[in-house]
């Protein structure tokens, strides 16, 4: 187990572990993009598939959305090859192994000629994206000790990780697919991920707790029933659950389809390699700093009906840039203003989920409720193409501003009914 004794701050970056964090945090967030975001849809986009079919390619992440299902398998069986690593980075390197081989197949398929080949392999994909963020969040937890101050530098360094993948991943792909076509694209995504791998050989594999042997039944109920039962106790939890789910409803609607949007408006995948991605990226980062600031103004459950009206008013400036057509100051407007105000419904609505969780069930509640809120982006989601096809973009997308509204209302509701903020507020005496 790690030194109980808390290092210095100052010589908290130079601990190898944060940086083996950092390079796992990267190998992370590389296969999003490429296979649940805008990179796939994008190819997807220039390959002539209808916008029905773009639209299901929200589907492809349910991983990630239901990953705790197979969680237990990971914490209990050892890892089929390279055991001598242990269990946490054996199961880390054969993952990622398949990851790299996984990507590069899918950058080997043509979407023009067989789309559900591409679509099934991007699935494998997210599926093994699911499981390595799984062992990842275990290893972070368990390498870092009990040590509080260990634990948030190394959330940090995952974060940062994370965050640069997505613009390696995002951004890199679409600005190198006009030198190196598709494949060639894809196959850099897949070499993205070796920083992972190279960080889990030079790591240490942590100590862990020896814990009772269980079978599938127990852990399952310890999982998922349990920690669900526990939340059921609380009052007023079906609509908290139902908020949870429709909060995030219409930007699930919009975010699937604002890749062929952006195409059928001109914009080339470099404008939105440069605008959309990165430019979206630092916008995003900036609402959720001043989204943590806005909750210690007014509390979290007043500034989830802020800032989830800033994010549904957000909506409309897909309208006004559909009415500007091939516009970049307007582009960049509306990208701006979109990222910012998701930034803020960000921090809110996790800081939220944050206090609803039980001290008893923190990552599984957690875990769970999290899951619930991506449910509509992985599901109705995948209706937004032939809702687009049907209403035209301005009709889609004040569609999309209207979804938004019955989690308005319920959260009204929860602000009337339930007593003031607090942590504990939320659960059962």
């Amino acid at each position: 187990m790690a030194d109980p004794v808390p290092a210095p701050a100052a010589a908290s970056w130079w601990d190898r572990r944060f940086l083996i964090l950092f390079a796992l945090g990267f190998s992370a967030g590389v296969p999003l993009p490429l296979v649940a975001g805008q990179v796939l849809r994008q190819w997807f986009t220039e390959s002539g598939l209808s916008l029905g079919a773009i639209g299901l390619t929200a589907l492809i992440g349910l991983a990630y959305a239901n990953k705790f299902l197979w969680s237990p398998a990971l914490d209990a069986l050892r890892p089929p090859l390279l055991r001598g690593l242990g269990q946490r980075r054996g199961w880390l390197a054969c993952i990622q192994l398949l990851l790299i081989l996984a990507i590069a197949m899918v950058g080997l398929s043509d979407p023009r000629i067989d789309p559900v080949t591409t679509a099934l392999l991007a699935a494998l994909v997210a599926f093994l994206s699911a499981s390595q963020d799984i062992v990842v969040d275990a290893y972070r937890i368990e390498v870092l000790g009990e040590d509080d101050q260990r634990q948030a530098w190394g959330l940090a360094a995952y974060v940062w990780g994370y965050r640069m993948a997505l613009l390696a991943s995002g951004a890199g792909t679409l600005l190198l697919v006009q030198h190196i076509g598709w494949s060639g694209a894809y196959l850099y995504g897949a070499a993205l991920v070796l920083a992972g791998l190279v960080a889990t050989l030079w790591g240490r594999e942590p100590a862990r707790m020896v814990v009772p042997a269980l079978g599938w039944r127990s852990r399952l109920r310890a999982s998922v029933l349990d920690p669900f039962l526990d939340f059921t106790r609380r009052p007023l939890w079906l609509a908290i659950l139902l908020f949870i789910a429709l909060f995030k409803l219409g930007e699930a609607l919009a975010g699937v389809m604002t890749t062929p949007f952006y195409r059928s408006l001109g914009f080339t995948r470099e404008d939105v390699a440069t605008v959309a991605t990165v430019f979206g990226m630092f916008a995003t980062l900036a609402g959720a700093l001043a989204g943590g600031w806005l909750v210690g103004v007014i509390g979290v459950r007043r500034a989830l009906i802020v800032t989830g009206l800033g994010q549904m008013l957000s909506n409309l400036m897909y309208v006004a840039l559909w009415s500007a057509g091939h516009s970049m100051p307007m582009l960049w407007a509306q990208v701006g203003v979109e990222s910012f105000t998701d930034g803020l419904a960000d921090a809110a609505f996790l800081t939220w989920l944050s206090l609803l969780t039980s001290r008893a069930f923190t990552a599984t509640q957690y875990a769970l409720l999290s899951s619930l809120a991506a449910v509509p982006l992985r599901t109705l989601g995948a209706s937004s193409g032939w809702l687009a096809e049907s209403l035209g973009w301005p009709g889609f997308f004040l569609l999309t501003t209207a979804a938004a509204l019955p989690a308005m209302g319920i959260m009204l509701y929860l602000l009337r009914r339930l007593p003031a903020e607090g942590r504990g507020q939320y659960r059962p005496a």
